[in-house]
């Protein structure tokens, strides 16, 4: 059997290629033109990544500009809108003036009905009288939870408890951080009487100690039945650093849930663990996490100085590093939150297991 019209076809595009080549305009026929020397390759890469260069530094500088005008417009929409009455007494100079405000407070509340653009971005349908924050060391409840706890305890009639399951003991100062945590908690708002610090010798403060889940989880059971929790915030299975102990946290918390031992109105909540490079943006994680996440807790530079605050009662934890962490870290600004219910339990179980 022959194939004329395979032959008859590759000849079509065979000379396609040398018309193509032969134009005086074409970029082969360019190409073909040039001498191509070390020299001309080298400058022609140059310019091309110069171009790439720029277009990156365009893109990133546009970003931020977003982010930033993001952030301004978040707690411009978070203050409530109000409206001034034109026919009080001594109104009638100031007519101009008043009505612009009453423009602008209603295109604040237009824009606070179309736009979830919210500073705190929380479920509205749980109940958060009693919350739990779980923690694995002193100084988490700071470095990680800052901007949910100050959310938190700005609410009226919310009380904010937290459980933090070692004593900080790694290097021999577990009487020292334990009167960092309790200042430091104080300016975020929790009393001493919310604090629950445990001193327990298998849960020592040692990333070469894996905590077992099961003594973790009855703790965690106990704190929520003996304080009536109605919602329970933790680490999600990456645990933000890694550190096994935030891990063995999450996972003693999820085995409660998947064993269904949680009082039934009790919700899980867990903070979202990111990239390396997310976490060290600041305010300008701000986009990615407002179209990346379902809530979410965002605090201005001055709330944020409350936290920072809070963060330098911890003395002994103050390293160079440290420093560098609570001006750029993301988690000194932004918490962002996701519930679990039981089908993504058995799922991270699943993928734990294997």
């Amino acid at each position: 059997m022959r194939f004329n019209w395979l032959s008859e076809y590759l000849a079509e595009i065979r000379s396609n290629i040398d018309s193509s080549i032969n134009h005086e305009s074409s970029p082969w026929r360019q190409l073909q033109l040039q001498q191509l020397t070390p020299q001309a390759i080298y400058c022609r890469i140059k310019s091309t990544s110069a171009e790439a260069l720029e277009h990156i530094v365009i893109a990133c500088v546009v970003y931020l500009l977003v982010c930033l005008g993001l952030y301004k417009l978040t707690f411009w929409l978070s203050t409530p809108a109000t409206t001034t009455n034109n026919n009080r007494p001594g109104a009638g100079g100031h007519g101009a003036n008043r009505e612009r405000e009453r423009e602008a407070g209603s295109l604040k509340q237009m824009l606070q009905s179309g736009l979830r653009l919210r500073s705190v971005h929380m479920p509205k349908s749980a109940q958060m009288d009693r919350v739990l924050l779980v923690t694995a060391h002193p100084d988490d409840e700071c470095m990680f939870f800052g901007p949910l706890i100050y959310s938190l305890t700005q609410r009226d009639n919310c009380q904010v408890y937290i459980l933090c399951l070692s004593n900080g003991n790694h290097e021999q100062q577990a009487k020292l951080r334990r009167q960092e945590l309790w200042r430091a908690c104080i300016k975020l708002g929790i009393p001493e009487s919310n604090i629950v610090l445990m001193n327990a010798t298998n849960l020592p403060d040692d990333p070469n100690v894996e905590w077992r889940p099961d003594a973790v989880a009855s703790l965690i059971l106990h704190t929520v039945e003996s304080l009536d929790i109605q919602a329970i915030f933790t680490f999600d299975r990456d645990g933000v650093s890694s550190h096994p102990n935030h891990c063995a946290v999450y996972y003693a918390a999820a085995s409660l849930c998947l064993a269904n031992l949680l009082p039934k109105d009790c919700k899980f909540y867990t903070l979202d663990s990111i990239n390396l490079v997310r976490k060290y943006l600041s305010i300008f994680d701000l986009l990615c996490t407002c179209f990346m996440s379902t809530h979410w807790c965002i605090l201005s530079w001055k709330e944020a100085a409350v936290v920072r605050s809070a963060m330098l009662e911890h003395h002994s934890q103050m390293k160079w590093f440290r420093w560098l962490y609570i001006y750029t870290s993301r988690y000194m600004f932004i918490n962002s939150l996701r519930q679990i219910n039981l089908s993504d339990v058995e799922l991270e179980m699943q993928i734990h297991d294997n």
